[in-house]
């Protein structure tokens, strides 16, 4: 099961009971891969969302994992950082975000249960850079002590990471900037750390080389994610997972991308995601060009996606109003097939 924000955590960003109700509908994922979570106060971008930086924060989470757990399921975490993908009235002290470079980016966030446009960032200092690293690693420490199985970084969708990565939003001139090799040099710092903390089999990062959502955009994005890939082979970290195409959009956004080669180029477990029916899935993994699909919103109407592919019936549809914020409507009532899920009480299965 893909990341999927939902807005649904409580004030401070702490997840709730009704959160570990969702998770634990849908472990027959195999794998979850729970929502993008910030690391620190700076990294959040959307109203609802949960963080990894506070007591409450952990023991909600704790909470969580133990029911997924309990319900015979795996979960790892992602980790977040939005950089520019954020409004001042989510800052702390309600300052300007943080960026590579003082670039505003032509897009929207969500806040007061609408979208508004994004506030122009501030270039962050040198000096600065480490911190954000090291926000990572007390992340990932954190969230090993909450129960996870794992985390994963998330390098994706124009967020902080994926905004170093690329020209169109990076900049810089000091080592972080100009080359490639210099742009990816964060990315590297960070999963570096990260899996000096948990280990290699515990670590995953998530990257999106074509989409170009929140703004993303890159001269040479062949060229840029051949390098990238290049690195985290050499990081090792357990899986790759791939967004093939635009996110939320046609697998085929840009033809001329050779996502086959990144796959052989990364020898770790590969995880494709992006628009996928199971009879595709299942097409490539058997031809070896994925080791393991991530579906997403199928999951969001769909607790028992496994068993709905399973037993070739029909999927439910999403009600696109409940998508973000909001309590159980939308969120933990959507049907099963049959009621054999594992279900949990007050966060605890």
């Amino acid at each position: 099961m893909a990341p999927l924000t939902r807005s649904r955590a409580a004030e401070g960003g702490v997840p709730t009971p009704l959160m570990a109700e969702y998770y634990a509908q849908r472990v027959s994922a195999g794998l979850i891969i729970a929502e993008a979570t910030q690391i620190c106060a700076e990294g959040q971008g959307y109203e609802g969302t949960p963080g990894i930086y506070t007591g409450p924060q952990i023991a909600g989470w704790e909470l969580l994992t133990h029911a997924v757990h309990t319900c015979g399921g795996r979960i790892f975490l992602q980790l977040w950082h939005v950089g520019r993908i954020s409004h001042t009235s989510l800052q702390p002290g309600g300052r300007a975000p943080v960026a590579p470079s003082a670039l505003r980016a032509k897009a929207q966030t969500f806040i007061g249960g609408r979208y508004v446009d994004v506030s122009e960032p501030r270039a962050l200092e040198g000096n600065e850079i480490p911190e954000i690293v090291e926000a990572y690693v007390l992340a990932t420490r954190n969230a090993l002590w909450a129960g996870f199985d794992g985390v994963e970084v998330h390098a994706a969708n124009g967020y902080l990471i994926d905004q170093f990565l690329r020209d169109g939003s990076n900049m810089r001139t000091d080592e972080y900037g100009g080359s490639i090799e210099n742009r990816a040099r964060f990315l590297a710092e960070i999963v570096q750390g990260v899996i000096a903390e948990a280990g290699e089999d515990r670590v995953g990062v998530r990257i999106a080389p074509v989409s170009a959502v929140n703004d993303a955009h890159d001269s040479q994005p062949e060229k840029l994610f051949t390098h990238v890939v290049e690195v985290l082979d050499r990081l090792k970290p357990a899986y790759l997972h791939v967004i093939e195409g635009q996110t939320e959009g046609p697998r085929d956004f840009d033809p001329s991308f050779d996502f086959a080669a990144l796959r052989k180029q990364f020898h770790g477990t590969y995880i494709a995601n992006n628009g996928y029916t199971v009879e595709l899935a299942a097409e490539s993994i058997a031809a070896g060009t994925a080791d393991l699909v991530a579906f997403g919103r199928p999951f969001i109407a769909n607790p028992d996606l496994v068993e709905r592919f399973r037993a070739h019936a029909p999927l439910g549809s999403t009600d696109a109003t409940t998508l973000y914020g909001g309590g159980a409507k939308g969120y933990t009532d959507y049907p099963a097939l049959s009621d054999t899920r594992c279900h949990v009480t007050s966060g605890i299965a």
